[in-house]
């Protein structure tokens, strides 16, 4: 699963490669600039203790201030280039999510949790986000001083160099395999650990004024703690394994430095040796970050897998290979014999379910929760696929349509329609990104509650909070009804508009959506049939079960049901 993912998180990085190798140079150039400078300081320091005249120096003064100025400026550059690498990764890494996550129906994002996806797409894409600095570079890096000091060292003294390569590949190998090998499940133990705990931190403070009225936070504190207590537990773990690591990269470091002096004593002149002593030791800069990556290696393969297990979920609803003939501007819309399940091991949720739309029709649609109201809505948007049957938009079938333009023919109003936490006038303007000022005005007068807005201090600048909070129930549907009449859909999908609502309210809202779409088809969903006593429908619909009903008499809405049919 990893390898594959690892794959996908390196095709990523192909748009950015010049700066990946500019990086690379660059971290190279600064870890070589820094043993050339403790090499160079050693054998100057070496040589003047010698007291044999200045100009035995030569040129090490100027060598000594070049490499010294060099290291600061590779160091700045290279963590200049690498953070805008891995910054670039980021944002495409979160864009890329998004992009591959929107085309998955509502069915398969409902098998996340909305907490889960959010710690998915923030915590574990921030956690790959590390994924250039501890993975890709640091093994190149590690290669490439690892034979340039190979092969400086030779010049020297040819066992020396042998020396340092061995210890430089056992503690560029040895040590990240053991921490690997010791934190591996500790890191994805982490990663599990913070993901269910953000999960858990979502849906508890969405779900914040129901446990309040409940009485319910003590509990729900009780486990907050248990969570943050075991998460907690396992970062000290990680702490521990880090403060091991750093030890033996030490010891090992040490050890290096001791075993080429023991050899290179008897072997090189005397002043050579704290050159060569030093050079070890500041070798190994580009060897100790690969036990922090063997380390953290845990983190990123969790962080990776759970990223790709959502985005590489395959859509369920593919979009049609060619383009259909133009739509006509006033459609019909046909349900011919229409099957429709959630789930292959549930029961349909309706059955040969027929209706026959013509343009500018009004149909009511009634029924108990679950009878399909709202599921109707999710198969017509091509959210959720139908098993069987057909659905025709005019003259075209509606799986040959591409879904954006399926998108374009429906104006959607539910009970819950979602306001962003922006201002009103970018809230209506979702209708249609492209629309003036002027536009937007024109759809609040026709939802009634231009008055309402212009009473505002900021008016259409005003900000509505999370989810419309700062709005009443009532405003919130005019808000989106003037949405939905920005879009100028030809078709209205309209599901319990009217729920949540004080009756008096409810009638305003309902006649002001009836009187804004006199031209245009209108599908109501509602089970308060009471307000629609002044109101007509072509054809009324109940749904019981797996039976739909035909009302004998639209313009009676108590009147009782005088047929048991599949068809409508």
């Amino acid at each position: 699963m990893f390898k594959s993912s690892l794959g996908q998180v390196l095709r990523l990085l192909r748009p950015f490669w010049q700066r990946v190798l500019l990086a690379l140079l660059l971290s190279a150039l600064t870890i070589g600039s820094s043993i050339a400078l403790m090499m160079t300081s050693a054998w100057l320091i070496s040589t003047a203790a010698l007291q044999l005249g200045i100009t035995s120096l030569g040129v090490a003064p100027t060598a000594v201030r070049f490499f010294g100025l060099s290291r600061a400026v590779f160091r700045y550059l290279e963590r200049l280039v690498s953070h805008d690498v891995t910054f670039r990764l980021l944002a495409r890494l979160r864009v890329w999510f998004y992009e591959r996550i929107e085309p998955l129906s509502l069915v398969q994002l409902q098998a996340f949790r909305s907490g889960d996806l959010m710690s998915r797409m923030v915590t574990d894409v921030e956690t790959l986000q590390n994924f250039y600095l501890r993975v890709v570079s640091p093994p190149i890096v590690a290669v490439i001083i690892t034979a340039t000091m190979g092969v400086t060292f030779s010049f020297f003294d040819g066992r020396s160099a042998l020396v340092l390569v061995l210890f430089m590949l056992m503690t560029g190998s040895v040590l990240p395999l053991l921490t690997h090998w010791i934190g591996n499940s500790i890191g994805q133990r982490l990663v599990a650990q913070r993901t269910q705990l953000n999960s858990y931190l979502v849906d508890t403070v969405q779900g914040m004024a129901d446990s309040l009225a409940f009485g319910y936070t003590t509990r729900l504190g009780e486990t907050l703690g248990q969570m943050n207590g075991r998460l907690s537990q396992t970062e000290r773990q990680m702490g521990r394994l880090d403060g091991l690591q750093n030890g033996l990269s030490v010891l090992l470091v040490n050890l290096a430095a001791a075993s080429v002096l023991w050899v290179a004593i008897d072997r090189v002149e005397g002043v050579l040796l704290a050159t060569l002593t030093l050079g070890t030791i500041a070798a190994f800069e580009a060897i100790t970050p690969l036990a922090l990556a063997g380390q953290h290696f845990g983190q990123e393969q969790t962080a990776a897998n759970q990223v790709f297990a959502v985005i590489n979920s395959a859509p369920t609803i593919a979009e049609p290979a060619s383009l259909p003939a133009p739509l006509p501007e006033r459609p019909s819309l046909a349900l011919n014999n229409v099957t429709f399940r959630y789930d292959a091991d549930e029961p349909p949720v309706f059955t040969n379910f027929s209706l026959n739309v013509p343009y500018g029709t009004r149909v009511l649609l009634t029924g108990e929760s679950g009878a399909g109201k709202s599921s109707l809505i999710n198969v017509l948007l091509r959210f959720t696929e139908y098993e069987a049957g057909q659905i025709a938009v005019g003259p075209t079938d509606l799986r040959t349509i591409p879904h954006e333009s399926v998108r374009q023919l429906f104006g959607v109003m539910t009970q819950r329609t979602h306001l962003f936490n922006t201002t009103i006038g970018e809230n209506i303007r979702i209708g249609r990104k492209s629309a003036s000022d002027e536009e937007i005005v024109a759809a609040a007068q026709a939802a009634q509650v231009h008055s309402f807005i212009s009473s505002l201090p900021d008016g259409y600048q005003t900000y509505v909070g999370e989810g419309g909070a700062l709005l009443s129930g009532g405003e919130r549907q005019r808000i989106a009804l003037a949405r939905m009449l920005l879009k100028d859909a030809p078709i209205w999908l309209l599901d319990e508009i009217t729920a949540n609502l004080d009756p008096i309210t409810a009638v305003h809202v309902l006649q002001a959506v009836l009187t804004a779409g006199a031209n245009r088809t209108i599908i109501l969903m509602t089970h308060r049939t009471q307000l629609l006593a002044n109101h007509t429908f072509a054809q009324h619909i109940h749904l019981v079960g797996q039976e739909i009903r035909v009302v004998a008499d639209t313009s009676n809405l108590a009147g009782r049901w005088f047929t048991s049919s599949r068809k409508a």
